[in-house]
């Protein structure tokens, strides 16, 4: 669309809002009805490591998403000359699991539990026994039972529990909805009736410890909603509340809420059966839409489903970019005591590509990147560790190889039970993520990491927040008549600007190599848990 049809689709408010909530930040896009990013904003946050617990406040969810709009109203007036007044469509995306429990009178109980949480073994363990159904510790439902099994006293008073998703649309909707992939990591999707496995909840209810309490699990979930259901409208209060300038009307489609597994389905096209998708970032997953059941359950492969119900077979990982970000500070640092101000652009571009000369095994280095527990390799916490041996070839180049391998590393782990154990494997994974921005180093790695091509789409910068802004203009149309897969394909993805990277060999036996020292130097991240 050229200025002026953009300008009217503004002024006519025929634009569509995605909001999504990720570990280090939250982003806003607005898009026009051909999905064009016409205005954006971000806030960044971190997770604060309170009393044991992952978690965020809600006043800091408030701030950022109010910040982000902002931006993209400034953004509007300043672009276009005019106030932004009408959205027709809004969808709000977050990271997915967690638990946010609140009372009859809706306040939060405890403080919010987020995924990075490893606090909930026994539960896990116990729940994916009785259902014979893997329920990662990342769960909300473990997350709730765990609390019951601790005999924590607000456990009593719940009256509703939902994900950061569901919390943020709640207020702006009044809706207590959740879209069904983020649904998925609440509590087991049964994929033929499109809702919470009945033969589960009633397993869960009648759990002796969970029997006592007044409330049953369905009182207390969300309604589950498929991709283009109606999930409410903006209210009044939701409008004041995302616009604090009051300039914005109530009345919005609100999209049913989704994880950011969902969101990340959504902008690689990737929700069909036999597609393939991952998402790095500070955690990072991998998603397969599968065509048939797995043989049996696997403790490290979660189940969750595409937007519209599906099943697919998700390896997730708990740490990922995050060390490799902590590592480009120090080398920012050392660049600003020489008077070099580096953006971050150029800091990770000229680190990445250092690894061109880099040895295919990293020279022997190890790293294990873990700010916090890893799940795959049964670690309860983290302690970001680097080893090497005196015979280690110790380079610039090798190093920052070793930081992209490992960063991977849990990934591939969980990645070679599907292919080895299930026979299952993607033809191609389309992958978005910042690691993947400079000029294709991050993506070889990652191809040679699971001997598969990576693609990378144009739109994948955007990332979830563009898939919920694609998911509200799916609701807005009403689209139950077309399914989300032809929508993606005929509206959406017509003629994807994308780059695929294929496997080398020498990077797959150097890779495969660095595996088996990282696999074999677990004991060190054992005893350094243990130790510090």
């Amino acid at each position: 669309m050229n200025w002026v049809e953009t300008s009217k689709a503004i002024q006519e408010g025929t634009v569509s809002l995605g909001i999504e909530l990720g570990s280090t930040r939250i982003k806003a896009v607005l898009v026009t009805h051909d999905f064009n990013v016409i205005a954006s904003g971000h806030y960044v946050w971190e997770n604060q490591f309170e009393k044991g617990i992952w978690t965020y406040s809600l006043d800091a969810v408030w701030q950022g998403i109010q910040r982000s709009y902002a931006q993209i109203a400034a953004d509007v007036q300043g672009k276009y000359h005019m106030t932004l007044t009408k959205i027709s469509a809004i969808g709000v995306s977050a990271m997915m699991h967690g638990y946010l429990v609140f009372s009859k009178s809706g306040t939060l109980l405890t403080p919010f539990r987020t995924w990075r949480n490893n606090m909930t073994e026994q539960a896990a363990e116990e729940l994916t026994q009785r259902f014979q159904f893997n329920i990662p510790q990342r769960w909300s439902i473990a997350h709730l039972y765990q609390a019951i099994l601790n005999h924590e006293s607000h456990v009593d008073e719940i009256a509703f529990m939902t994900t950061l998703a569901g919390y943020v649309h709640w207020v702006l909707s009044g809706k207590k909805v959740l879209g069904m992939g983020d649904a998925s990591g609440v509590f087991p999707i049964d994929e033929n009736t499109g809702n919470y496995s009945a033969s589960f909840l009633d397993k869960f209810d009648n759990l002796e410890d969970v029997a006592r309490y007044r409330w049953t699990i369905r009182d207390i979930l969300p309604e589950v909603l498929k991709a283009g259901a109606p999930a409410g409208t903006l209210t009044r209060d939701g409008a004041r509340l995302l616009d604090g300038k009051g300039h914005l009307q109530e009345g919005s489609v609100m999209a049913p809420p989704e994880g950011d597994a969902g969101t990340g389905m959504v902008s690689t096209n990737s929700v069909r059966k036999r597609t393939g998708n991952i998402s790095v970032g500070t955690s990072a997953f991998s998603m397969i839409v599968l065509d048939k059941p797995l043989e049996k359950v696997h403790r490290d492969i979660d189940i969750v489903t595409t937007p519209t119900g599906a099943p697919v077979a998700m390896v997730h990982i708990n740490n990922c970019s995050s060390d490799v970000d902590a590592w480009a500070n120090i080398f920012k640092e050392f660049a600003e005591r020489l008077g070099v101000d580096l953006k971050p652009d150029r800091l990770y571009e000229t680190l990445f590509l250092a690894t061109t000369k880099a040895d295919f095994d990293a020279g022997g280095l190890i790293n294990y990147s873990y700010l916090s527990g890893e799940n795959i390799t049964k670690m309860p916490s983290g302690r970001p560790l680097f080893v090497r041996d005196p015979h280690s070839s110790f380079t610039l180049a090798n190093f920052i190889q070793t930081q992209l391998y490992a960063a991977f590393a849990p990934l591939k782990m969980g990645m070679d039970i599907l292919k080895k154990e299930e026979q299952i494997k993607a033809d191609v994974f389309v992958a978005q993520g910042g690691l993947l921005k400079t000029q294709g180093i991050g993506q070889q790695v990652l191809s040679n990491a699971l001997n598969t091509p990576v693609t990378v789409m144009s739109t994948a910068g955007e990332g979830g927040a563009w898939g919920m802004a694609v998911l509200a203009v799916y609701a807005r149309l009403g689209n139950g008549s077309v399914t989300l897969e032809d929508f993606l394909d005929r509206e959406v993805f017509m003629n994807p600007d994308s780059v695929t990277s294929n496997p080398d060999p020498n990077g797959v036996a150097g890779y495969e190599e660095f595996m088996k020292k990282y696999q074999a130097g677990l004991p060190i991240e054992s005893m350094a848990i243990r130790c510090f």
